[in-house]
């Protein structure tokens, strides 16, 4: 798994182009004050014993907590490496993320999987507003 995290003091996102058939319909949306993670996830993330879903979790919780906010963006970006898992393994790994931040008292969200999607992105320039991990 490879990630760029981003501290957004406004992200916002408008899907513009369908690239998944079954992709659900999808609306815009903005959030404020949000760690947002570009996230590729690769074949070997989606199997049974990889604890790249977990460094996720962490590394997003971490960096949420540096800011001081609880909002939490995953955004699908297949495009920090050369493989990338199948659609529907990388989806199901999302929605665990989510979940999991979720529990944790976390407002998460995901950019609408199988599109691209038009970005605004107002981020600081600061050391800890972009970071990237490889997992």
């Amino acid at each position: 798994m490879r990630v760029l995290f981003w501290y957004c003091d406004t992200f916002a996102w408008n899907p513009s182009i369908k690239t998944l058939d079954d992709a659900p319909n999808a609306a815009a949306d903005v959030h404020e004050k949000a760690v947002v993670a570009f996230i590729h996830v690769e074949p070997g993330d989606v199997g049974g014993h990889n604890s790249a879903e977990t460094k996720l979790v962490k590394n997003a919780k971490w960096l949420a907590r540096k800011w001081e906010t609880s909002v939490i963006v995953l955004h699908s970006f297949t495009h920090l490496g050369e493989e990338k898992a199948e659609p529907e393994h990388a989806k199901a790994l999302l929605d665990r993320a989510q979940q999991r931040l979720g529990t944790a008292g976390y407002k998460a969200f995901q950019t609408p999987y199988g599109y691209f999607n038009d970005l605004t992105i107002q981020a600081q320039g600061h050391p800890l507003a972009r970071i990237y991990k490889a997992f």
